[in-house]
């Protein structure tokens, strides 16, 4: 049963949950060869539209899996994209066990961090985890509809 439970979790020391500087953004996840989660990571960019770092999506979905592969002390059969977004919001990443006891993911976006929680919240609902809910990620993130950065860094 050990086996099953996940052997690693990510966190990108890249990124600081709560931040006000992000952009696109992107949510990873890595499975082993029996399809069993074994790191969840995310990226966005530290910098809103013009700054020198920021990421569309596309950019961000592709850091977040290089970071994953990277960080990782298993090595990931297959690496997916929970969820990724170039619009500014709010973001909340959570997890729980269905019923079965297999580990669920969902990214949950607002208007507020308060509606994101809450939508992530439902999504893991929806998806028949009614037990322990976890939210693991909170982080706000600037996306294509963001002003330009005035500094130009």
């Amino acid at each position: 049963m050990e086996k099953f439970l996940p052997a690693l979790f990510c966190a990108s020391s890249l990124l600081a949950p709560c931040s006000w500087l992000w952009a696109g953004d992107a949510v990873a996840v890595g499975y082993n060869s029996e399809g069993v989660w074994t790191c969840l990571t995310y990226y966005a960019s530290s910098k809103p539209k013009g700054g020198k770092d920021y990421k569309t999506e596309n950019g961000a979905r592709e850091e977040a899996m290089r970071d994953l592969r990277k960080r990782s002390s298993y090595a990931a059969s297959t690496v997916k994209i929970v969820s990724s977004s170039d619009s500014t919001g709010f973001v909340a990443v959570a997890r729980g066990k269905d019923k079965s006891g297999k580990d669920i993911n969902v990214v949950g976006r607002g208007k507020s961090q308060a509606e994101a929680d809450k939508n992530a919240l439902e999504l893991l609902n929806r998806a028949g985890v009614n037990g322990e809910q976890n939210i693991v990620y909170r982080y706000f993130s600037y996306g294509s509809d963001s002003s330009p950065s005035r500094t130009g860094d």
